[in-house]
This record gives C-alpha cells, structure tokens and sequence, in this order.
C-alpha cells in the first residue's frame, strides 16, 4: 500500500520566476541553428506536449542530471537498481522502474505478468504457446495504444460488464487492463475493476500515461487496488522525451527487468533506456515534487483568457474556455467561426495554420470534441500575437 502522506512530506513551493528564470538561462549560450542547417521548421505548439509534437520541454534540472551521467560510466543495472529504489522510496510504491515510455511500460508489465521471473518464458515472448496468452478490457476501454500490451503476444478479450469480465475469466487469462482516460465510458468503474482482479488473483495494470500533474496520481491508482501502473516520462513530468515509469508490486517489477534492456534475448531489448535518461528521470520526479504546479495553470489560464480577448475584436469568431480530461484539465480555448462568412472545415482551417509562417500547430480533433482548440501549457509568452493574428488571418471573412 502506497503512502500518500510520505509521497507528499516535504513538498516546497518554488516560486514561478526560479523556475523561469532557470529555463531563460538554460537557453542563453546556443549559437548553432541546428534544425535549420538539416532543413527541419520548427512551429507554434498551440496544441499540447503530444509525443508527435516532441512532449514536453524537460526541466533545467533533467537536464543538468543528465548532462552529469554523460560523463560517466556505470553499470545499468546498477543505476537501474538504485534509481527504481529512490523513485519507490519518493512516491511510496513496492517498486519502480525507469522505461522507454508508457507504451514501454505497459509491454514490459504484461510479460512480467505472463512470465514472472521464469527465464525459459521470458525468452519465448512474444511466442506464448503453452503460457497464458489473454488479457482482458473492456470494450469501452480499446484505443491505438493498447498495442503496447498487444506487442507482449497477448489476445485482447472484450467484456462491458462484471459479470461478463468474471465469466471470461480462466486459465488463459494473464492479466486485466484498464485505461485511466476511459473511466468514465465504462460499466467497470477503476476501483471495482481493480478489486474484481485481486477476487480473482489476477494482476491489474492501469495505463496512467498522461495523468500527471497532479503528482498524487502516481501513488493514487495503487492504493485504488492496481498492481501495475504505467506513466509518461516526457509529458506533465517533463523528464526525457522517450522515457516512462512502471510502477507497482515487487515480484512483477522484477519480473518486468528480466523482460527488459540490458538483458538480450527479451522482448525488451529494444526499449533500451540510457544511463541519461534514467538519472534525467529521477531529477524530473524530484524536481516535480518540489515545484507548484499551481504556477503553470494560473499562467495557462491567464494565457487562454488573453487569446479569447484578443480574438474578440473578431466579428466573426466567437470563442469558449474548456478544461478537457485528456489533459488533466488543463485551461483550453475552443474556437468557433461564422461558416456562412468563412466556409472553411475545422480540418481546413488547421491545415492553413500549419501550412502558413510560422507554422501552427492545434489540438488534435479527436482530444477536442472536433473543434479548433489551443492550449497554453506549450506556448511562450511572445507567441501569442502572432497566434492570433494568424488565426484572424485564416478565419477572416472570405469574399462569396
């Protein structure tokens, strides 16, 4: 059982301006243009930190962990060990492991529950004749990325009730999977799915990827009764781009290793995580504990308002603030246009805002009720006129 009181001893506050001012000074000193020398443009992200867009920009202090474990030599499964200790020890879970990613992390967790710490097994994978081979989900609760447990060899079995997830239940069954964004779409609600795989004796993994902030999260799936939790490195933790963490029971953790980089003949291998990563991982955890998330959202909020206001000189474009679940509630802003005045489709009008200078990016349709939203947890500052004077462009009354 996690404690949550443990997990949030000692939270201080950092104050805003620590926090940008390391940022501005992490970015002074750079003289080379690299991605114009390689012909590569960077854009606007008025979307949010997707993994398509890059994630999130990492905190100063990944960074400078990272910068330090370049210059040295370690043994990985020595820094794996000790770092997996100290993440466990800061959010008060059994055990931690740094991976390649959520994805990442939720294959490796379905083979530690398919093979345990056998070794005979974990070679196998994803070839699972003769070990169980089925994971159950609920209907409600499939999406692109449930692939990552797929990748494990596994059959998904669909179930919409309890009863139907207790009758599918059998020899077969390795573990039961559940997608904290679905929630609510379900019959099975969280707790009572992760209580119906401890009745069973059957280990539950949560993908929790992109929950966090709020930090509590970490720890809040756990004490709900799973036994396995995935999360995102890159994005609200703002860690390494291509890094994760699996958190959860011991035995499974460990069995989750044996599954993973450096061991070889694995179905691992290839989500290899670097010595860097895996410290940049850690600093991101510890930073994150200390720092007031409060911070970014009163900035946000204070970002989407002034876009609504500015657009407000716009006749024709109205505009309404959301706070979408898929991003932890952050503060949105959904855009609406006169179509009889500009008769362009939401998928039109991005296309413009991509394809203009400077290249904009907005928030993905099927993260956005369809509509053209934008979010402020990855604009500066100096980007907002130049957002909306491109989307007064774009959205301007077209002659018939």
């Amino acid at each position: 059982m996690t404690n949550r009181r443990s997990f949030l001893k000692g939270l201080g506050a950092l104050p805003a301006s620590t926090m940008l001012a390391s940022e501005t000074g992490f970015a002074q000193g750079i003289e080379r243009d690299h991605f114009s020398d390689i012909g590569v443009k960077p854009f606007i992200n008025a979307a949010a930190a997707y993994s398509a867009l890059g994630g999130r920009n990492m905190w100063p202090k990944v960074v400078e962990a990272m910068e330090y474990a370049r210059e040295r030599n370690v043994i990985m499964e020595e820094l794996q060990d000790a770092v997996g200790k100290r993440l466990a020890s800061l959010i008060g879970c059994e055990a931690a492991m740094v991976t390649g990613g959520a994805t990442s992390s939720m294959t490796l967790g379905t083979a530690a529950c398919i093979t345990g710490t056998n070794e005979e097994l974990i070679r196998q994978v994803p070839d699972l004749r003769g070990m169980k081979n089925e994971v159950i989900i609920q209907k409600s609760h499939r999406y692109s990325y449930d692939h990552g447990v797929r990748s494990a060899g596994v059959q998904l079995i669909e179930v919409e009730t309890a009863e139907e997830l207790e009758r599918a239940i059998g020899d077969k069954t390795a573990m039961l999977f559940f997608f904290f964004l679905n929630d609510a779409k379900g019959q099975i609600k969280l707790r009572e799915f992760a209580a119906l795989g401890k009745k069973h004796g059957i280990p539950t993994l949560i993908d929790g990827s992109n929950s966090v902030p709020p930090l509590s999260r970490l720890s809040e799936y756990l004490d709900a009764g799973f036994d396995l939790a995935a999360f995102s490195g890159g994005k609200g933790l703002r860690g390494p781009y291509s890094s994760g963490m699996l958190l959860g029971r011991k035995d499974l953790i460990e069995a989750a290793r044996l599954n993973n980089s450096p061991h070889a003949d694995t179905v691992g291998r290839a989500m290899k995580v670097s010595k860097e990563e895996l410290l940049g991982m850690l600093a991101a955890v510890e930073f994150s504990l200390s720092f007031d998330y409060s911070v970014e959202n009163v900035r946000e909020t204070r970002i989407v308002h002034l876009i609504a206001d500015k657009l407000s000189v716009y006749k024709n474009i109205t505009t309404k603030v959301s706070y979408p679940r898929t991003e932890s509630g952050r503060p949105h802003l959904q855009i609406f246009w006169d179509k009889s005045l500009t008769p362009l489709t939401v998928e039109q009008a991005q296309k413009e805002l991509e394809d203009g200078e400077p290249s904009i990016r907005t928030c993905y349709l099927a993260l956005s009720d369809g509509e053209l939203e934008v979010g402020a947890a990855m604009l500066k500052d100096d980007e907002v006129d130049m957002l909306v004077q491109r989307l007064g462009q774009v959205l301007a009354p077209r002659a018939g």
